[in-house]
């Protein structure tokens, strides 16, 4: 079947200027762009595109739906804002390989780090799979609305091989070699690559350190080494104290793989902090593609479940912790002392910049003034003291709105024309009563082409398409040009963009998520097939396929 995209204006996503043309697409590929002949174009269904920007599917680099795509294989919100290639298993995440035994310890890391709800995780993964090619097949045939490519994840891995034990030292040189072969064995089976974390802040299963970070550098570079051995695929990982710039750059060039880390953050704070890592990054050589936020990282947590002040010691105990047994610890007096003082140290001022944003208990400071201004005029508390006893009384139901990092807008836009550095951090999938980043990309072009104007129009769309899909291995997507995989987005310049967050209770369980819907975003095709048409979304499942790397 074809179809005429006819009259709009096409940006290709090869930072090429824009320029008007019509696109036909034919089966699953764009045969042409420009002037299309009649005959060319004849039974094709013509899409009137005057006035509207034609553009490669945008593609997710770093999201979380490992799980999600179980139960939602449209994955939304994704879907509803243009994007066509989503990739999960960052972070050294996953939910595959594990062995039965395993399986609830592995939910209860992506509780704790990833805020996913335990019972829906319990209750949507269905547990068909064992190894990763196992769980690369089961995704396989699910009716995907997108195209997905996955990491194998430095944490499943290693749990498998260690056990428990994971957690708790280093890998012996044969488990290394056991490990090895799972990953050599993954990305002979499809995966994008592998992922990895050392950072501080990702705190699992009963409080204990994710298995990753129990894995010295040596054990990362031979699991690592398994992609330059095959000449395909790429890592992804996010820093710690022992694995930042130099590190990365080291492992690209000896792997000679691109590397790609979680995150570089502007923050009013340490204002000189970001240009700092960009400009040594740059220096370090390898190549290496950073990956930096479009917006301010901003939370709505209860302290239920308080995985963002993941990286302090006190909140490290409180993650130890069963539910039931939570408020008992915030009500300890030395214990509230102590978490303030490594709050403040490690955060500054957020908890003072914070505000109550759902509360049935609180009804009348539920976006009112910050708790700093409240403790300011109670008097006699701080804002993390009042923070913890509002919640106190409502049974730890009381939700803040937190924001964490990446708040300096000034260097966010300068790094977004920074062109070594990746646009992601979406963390669609994960987070998802905390945050909804999944509009990243409509966002991209409502605040910073349209509104601020600090992006041009042919760059926006280079990061969100050709520049991932160059980085990934995916020749065939990422342009609008003959040959190319029609992964297309068709959208209205005037009104794209991203609504209000809302809350739904969609997840299995009942459980809860914010999400945010698009505007503007007119026509999604997926490998030439329809999956939005008029600015609503079609029942067009199974479009998406399971996306391998290339050799390059």
């Amino acid at each position: 079947m074809k179809t005429l995209l006819r009259g709009g204006l096409v940006v290709d996503g090869t930072l090429a200027p824009a320029r008007a043309a019509d696109v036909l697409l034919e089966g699953d590929r764009i045969e042409a762009v420009g002037a299309i002949a009649p005959s060319d174009a004849r039974d094709a269904r013509v899409v009137d595109c005057t006035g509207q920007v034609v553009a490669p599917g945008f593609i997710d680099v770093h999201t979380h739906y490992d799980a999600q795509v179980f139960w939602d294989p449209d994955l939304t919100p994704s879907s509803w804002h243009g994007v066509t290639t989503v990739v999960m298993g960052n972070c050294g995440f996953g939910i595959a390989p594990t062995r039965p035994k395993d399986r609830g310890t592995i939910a209860r890391i992506l509780e704790n780090v990833e805020g996913m709800t335990l019972e829906a995780l319990e209750a949507g993964i269905p547990w068909g799979f064992e190894t990763f090619p196992e769980y690369l097949a089961a995704v396989s045939r699910l009716p995907l609305r997108l195209n997905v490519a996955a990491y194998v994840g430095h944490t499943p891995v290693r749990q498998y091989v260690l056990g428990d034990a994971a957690t708790e030292r280093a890998a012996t040189p044969d488990e290394v070699d056991a490990m090895r072969r799972i990953v050599g064995e993954a990305i002979d089976a499809g995966a994008i690559g592998f992922s990895t974390s050392h950072a501080a802040s990702h705190v699992g299963a009963y409080g204990r350190p994710i298995p990753s970070r129990l894995a010295e550098i040596s054990e990362i570079r031979a699991l690592a080494g398994e992609l330059g051995r095959r000449g395909v695929g790429v890592v992804e990982a996010t820093w710690g104290p022992d694995l930042f710039v130099d590190e990365f750059a080291a492992l690209a060039k000896e792997i000679d793989r691109p590397v790609s880390w979680a995150a570089i953050m502007a923050t009013r704070r340490q204002p000189e902090y970001a240009p700092d890592v960009v400009r040594r990054t740059a220096a370090a050589g390898g190549l290496v593609r950073p990956q930096i936020a479009g917006r301010a990282i901003v939370v709505q947590i209860m302290l239920t479940d308080p995985g963002p002040f993941g990286n302090v010691p006190s909140f490290v105990e409180v993650l130890a912790l069963p539910h039931a047994e939570r408020p008992a610890r915030y009500r300890d007096a030395a214990w509230r002392a102590r978490a303030e003082r490594e709050i403040t140290a490690s955060w500054g001022d957020i908890v003072d910049r914070a505000r109550v944003s759902e509360s049935e208990r609180h009804k009348e400071l539920v976006w009112g003034p910050t708790l700093g201004e409240l403790a300011r005029a109670r008097g006699g508390t701080s804002a993390f003291a009042l923070m913890i006893d509002l919640a106190l009384e409502e049974e730890l139901a009381t939700r803040f709105h937190v924001p964490m990092t990446n708040d300096n807008e000034e260097q966010i836009g300068w790094m977004l024309n920074e062109d070594h550095l990746l646009l992601g951090l979406s963390d669609a999938g994960a987070h998802t009563s905390q945050l909804c980043d999944a509009d990243f990309a409509t966002y991209l072009l409502q605040h910073w082409w349209r509104e601020t104007k600090t992006i041009s129009l042919e760059r926006a769309i280079w990061r969100l398409t050709g520049q991932p899909a160059e980085f990934l291995g995916l020749p065939d997507r990422g342009r609008v040009a003959p040959g190319a995989v029609a992964d297309v987005v068709v959208f209205d310049p005037e009104t794209v963009g991203s609504t209000a967050l809302e809350r739904l209770h969609d997840l299995p369980t009942g459980a809860d998520r914010l999400v945010a819907r698009s505007r503007g975003i007119e026509h999604v095709f997926v490998a030439g097939q329809a999956i939005r048409r008029g600015g609503r979304d079609l029942p067009a499942g199974g479009a998406g396929r399971v996306l391998r790397p290339t050799k390059r």
